[in-house]
């Protein structure tokens, strides 16, 4: 074990809150009570869901309910990638046809710009940089993938992306090895900590009434169920993403999946020098087991993957820590992507879950029978997505109290699909060990090989998880 990842501090939630402070504890339940709507879980899902109904209906008597404050989950810890990816989108073009597919993706292009818009309206302080989004490759199998990909987005519609060489690459940002990158604007680096909390402040002086310090145990037609006390209202709506599974009756409907990340101390001006990054671009790469990256606003490197990717019986991390083996994989990628960071310090680690249906599908329902809602299964693109589910659950609720009706939000394909169950364990551990495992062994056979073939091995694994 290097000295750099033991002397990293290990968890307290995220970087992003240690470095911008956690936030004071809004006041648990204290009783039975009832509102109009009442939200399950203070991530980006349940307050943007608040924010937009508040702001359709300012007369909604609306509560919220988080376990333990505001952005505690995936919205306080992820990379800070606001972009227009969506999980399931391919699925959805088999489905149902491949213009809905379309314009589901036109509206994930626009929700960039939402969020953007939004946090400036509202005065939101996020650190948002709109520098888009590059994704490099650096062997012949991962720039054949980048090729298709690429031609997979434009018949998406997306009109505005660019295919780069190995030297257009390298003025963009001088990655090892990398041999081609492809690039859209739609894309932003953030601050997710500062957005979540600016967004909580938001909503709670619209006047949604926030319940911190308040796990909800079950969920029933009608009626959030708490320790302190039960919320009873017309709709309730689950927002809890990777930590569904705790919730009753739920335990194999989402698998909370681990994603850890390192931060580095801050680079100095020569080393930002050799790595070029000069246009803030979110950073990702074609591997199997993938890595994601950003250039922090106090310049340091924000770089994450799997890791140890989901605890045996769907359970969750604490506070955030995550294993030493893996801060010490992450540098070493952070090192072979960019040789000149040799020396740099790892300030940093910690771990989250998001949320992985059975199928690679993002949904959002509301069940117009219980008035049951949910919206997630975001798969690691959650910081946009949150955004257009929030404002379908808002179309969703309106359309079915008569305040509204059809719109082209609860017209998207995503809208109401229906996913099986995991496995049970110790079925779902073992396939989902074994599924990273083989992407690994595929990323290294592609490196050693030089072929331009994706490794057979990764393909075998697409097919076990189900995301094809």
């Amino acid at each position: 074990m290097s000295s750099s990842a033991s002397s990293a501090v290990n968890g307290g939630v995220s970087f992003w809150f240690a470095h911008d402070g956690l936030p004071s504890v809004r006041e648990p339940l204290t009783g039975d009570a009832t509102a109009d709507v009442v939200i399950v879980g203070g991530g980006y899902t349940g307050l943007w869901t608040a924010y937009y109904l508040k702001k359709a209906a300012p007369f909604l008597r609306i509560t919220l309910l988080e376990q333990k404050f505001c952005g505690y989950g995936a919205s306080g810890r992820n990379g800070g990638w606001l972009y227009n990816g969506i999980a399931g989108r391919d699925r959805y073009a088999k489905l149902h046809g491949h213009e809905a597919a379309v314009r589901l993706q036109r509206a994930m292009n626009d929700t960039v710009d939402e969020v953007i818009r939004v946090a400036a309206e509202e005065g939101v302080e996020a650190d948002v940089h709109k520098g888009g989004v590059l994704e490099v490759a650096r062997t012949p199998a991962q720039l054949a993938r980048l090729k298709a990909f690429h031609e997979h987005e434009l018949s998406y519609g997306e009109k505005d992306r660019e295919l780069y060489g190995a030297r257009q690459t390298a003025e963009r940002v001088r990655v090892a090895d990398a041999v081609g990158s492809a690039w859209t604007p739609h894309g932003a680096r953030l601050n997710p900590a500062k957005l979540v909390k600016g967004l909580a402040a938001v909503v709670e002086a619209l006047g949604v009434t926030i319940h911190e310090s308040t796990p909800v145990t079950e969920i029933r037609p009608k009626h959030a169920v708490t320790p302190y006390g039960t919320v009873r209202a017309p709709y309730v709506l689950r927002c809890t993403e990777g930590f569904t599974a705790s919730l009753k009756g739920q335990r194999r409907t989402w698998l909370p999946m681990n994603s850890s990340m390192i931060a580095t101390e801050p680079l100095t001006d020569e080393q930002w020098e050799a790595v070029g990054w000069a246009g803030r671009e979110t950073l990702g790469d074609m591997a199997h087991a993938y890595m994601y990256a950003q250039r922090t606003a106090d310049g340091r490197i924000a770089l994450g993957g799997r890791g140890v990717p989901y605890r045996f019986g769907s359970r969750t991390d604490n506070d955030g820590r995550t294993q030493e083996a893996t801060i010490e994989a992450l540098r070493d990628i952070l090192i072979r992507f960019f040789p000149a960071l040799a020396g740099v310090r790892v300030e940093h680690a910690w771990s989250g879950v998001l949320g992985v249906p059975r199928d690679w599908c993002a949904t959002v329902t509301l069940d117009r029978s219980t008035g049951l809602g949910w919206a997630g299964g975001y798969v690691g693109s959650g910081v946009a997505t949150t955004n257009l589910a929030a404002r379908t659950l808002r179309d969703l609720v309106r359309q079915d109290s008569g305040q509204g009706g059809r719109t082209e939000l609860t017209d998207l394909p995503w809208v109401g699909h229906k996913v099986r169950k995991w496995e049970p364990e110790p079925l779902r551990w073992l396939g989902v060990q074994g599924m990273y495992a083989t992407y690994r062994t595929a990323d290294r056979r592609e490196l050693l090989t030089h072929s331009a073939q994706s490794s057979r091995l990764a393909r075998m694994a697409d097919r076990v998880a189900g995301r094809h």
